[in-house]
């Protein structure tokens, strides 16, 4: 189910995909100039792959798309920051409030439109914090952030608890409105990488990957199995240092910092390999488009030495009555909340949700050393275990891939770009000739699945670039999980989260 759909037919057509087992992927808005608005839906369907795109089209002069909010979760986060991105209202919607815009934000003005001030002039932010109280004896309010000790982007959660049990919270974000997508329009491809990699800092391959696919699918370029291997060894030496640090963070929210000094000193060690792998130790520059780079095969010993060392730190994390109390049965995140908002990633996969987009929407086959991790308690404990697993089953690609690499390289030498004698057919046309023509790609970044969408011009410069952080999903199962948790162990139930304010606050 592709193609133009009517603002009378949209939810039925919506509802349909759902109900076919189809995922909502991303809502991106689009400003046609004199001819308009344009939203595009896109879905992707796990397993099969198949992606479908619904398009609306929505007058200037009556800028309204009928609310998809009552039989999606996700798509009513979305239809928010359509509005307030492009100033579309979502008619009927059950929660109408704003979601990136802030009250300082100038009346009338919408960051996404063609005609939007570069630079406006914001006021002070009078509206208060628009959040549901709860009354009653004994509760009280704890607000926490927006600025944080340490370094950590600006977050504000509102607490309501009586004695020390959180009853209910609610967070808001988007104080740091960058403005990304908008930077990305009129850019090559080639000179957007750069950005894209940086959508958020520790997620540089899994963001470059989901960009250069979504460039890929719309001219049609190829990639050759020993670039599509690299990308994947790639992603997998960025899981394995993301997983490790958060595992020792962690254990280090129950006062066990000594764990947390080991898996920060394994996380040292895997960030100076990736320098020697791409030149840049949160492994930049790796991912081109039609290409992969490498500079050298990663150290399989190391490799092997870390996920040794990080099954020992579990183990005797486990072996810790403090951590397994504090662990077990804190911040659960039950399979129906998870599945009913769309939650991504790790945080899924250990409320019993079997996704995985290495899996559900591959690139390439990553053979029998992959295996999805998955838990069904939903908790702390479930989020540390399928992480702890994770960090195994990326060793073991990585050497997987490695050798699939020597295999194919013969020397064992690995390429950036074809080798003398190599058919010059194969290499990628110049995107300055292309068609315009759009595109989008499905990636499994360390977080869970990040989705890219762009359109090009027939000069293949980007008129439009729309980016889904998996943590756009997540954050908001946080609160549902931490109701009844206790608020001291909101650091942990957090940690155990651990999603981005970067690439939520595009």
């Amino acid at each position: 189910m592709t193609g133009a759909v009517t603002r009378d037919a949209l939810a039925a057509q919506v509802q349909a995909l759902l109900d076919d087992g189809h995922r909502l992927a991303l809502v991106a808005g689009h400003d046609d100039g004199p001819a308009g608005f344009r939203i595009v839906y896109a879905f992707a369907h796990p397993g099969t792959d198949r992606r479908s795109e619904l398009t609306l089209a929505v007058p200037r002069d009556d800028a309204w798309v009928p609310s998809l909010s009552r039989i999606s979760f996700p798509a009513g986060r979305f239809e928010r920051a359509v509005r307030d991105g492009f100033g579309i209202e979502p008619r009927d919607h059950v929660r109408p409030r704003r979601l990136m815009r802030h009250a300082h934000w100038p009346t009338g003005w919408y960051p996404m439109r063609r005609d939007a001030a570069p630079d406006p002039v914001f006021g002070p932010d009078e509206s208060g914090f628009a959040f549901v109280p709860v009354e009653g004896q004994g509760v009280y309010e704890i607000p926490v952030g927006p600025v944080h000790a340490g370094m950590i982007e600006p977050g504000h959660f509102r607490f309501s608890v009586v004695g020390e049990t959180i009853v209910r919270v609610k967070a808001r974000l988007w104080f740091v409105h960058r403005g990304l997508e908008k930077h990305l329009q009129g850019r090559t491809p080639q000179d957007a990488l750069a950005l894209a990699e940086r959508i958020s800092g520790d997620t540089a391959v899994g963001h470059a990957l989901a960009f250069a696919m979504a460039v890929e699918d719309a001219l049609g370029v190829p990639v050759r199995e020993e670039d599509r291997l690299v990308r994947a060894l790639l992603l997998e030496l960025e899981r394995l240092h993301c997983h490790t640090a958060d595992l020792g963070a962690m254990a280090n929210d129950v006062g066990l910092g000594i764990l947390q000094t080991h898996a920060l000193r394994l996380r040292e060690s895997l960030l100076r390999a990736n320098a020697e792998v791409t030149g840049h130790r949160l492994l930049r520059g790796g991912i081109g488009i039609g290409s992969a780079r490498l500079r050298a095969l990663p150290d399989l010993a190391l490799v092997r030495s870390v996920a040794g060392e990080v099954a020992d730190l579990v183990r005797i994390a486990l072996d810790m009555a403090v951590l397994v109390d504090r662990f077990t049965g804190t911040a659960v995140l039950h399979r129906e909340a998870a599945e009913q908002m769309g939650v991504l990633g790790y945080v899924a996969r250990a409320s019993g949700l079997d996704i995985d987009a290495r899996r559900d929407h591959p690139f390439v086959d990553l053979g029998p050393a992959f295996h999805v991790c998955t838990a069904d308690d939903g908790d702390v404990m479930a989020r540390f275990r399928v992480r702890a697993e994770e960090v195994q089953v990326s060793a073991a690609l990585v050497a997987d891939l490695v050798a699939r690499l020597d295999g194919r390289l013969g020397t064992g030498r690995p390429r950036s770009e074809p080798a003398p004698g190599d058919d010059a057919s194969r290499r990628p046309e110049p995107l300055d000739t292309a068609p315009a023509a759009a595109g989008l790609a499905l990636v499994e970044a360390w977080r869970g699945t990040a989705c890219h969408r762009v359109e090009l011009d027939a000069t293949g410069r980007l008129t439009r670039a729309a980016i889904v952080d998996p943590s756009f999903f997540t954050w908001p199962a946080l609160p549902v999980a931490l109701a009844d948790t206790i608020v001291p162990d909101f650091p942990l139930a957090n940690k155990s989260f651990n999603q981005s304010y970067a690439g939520n606050d595009l």
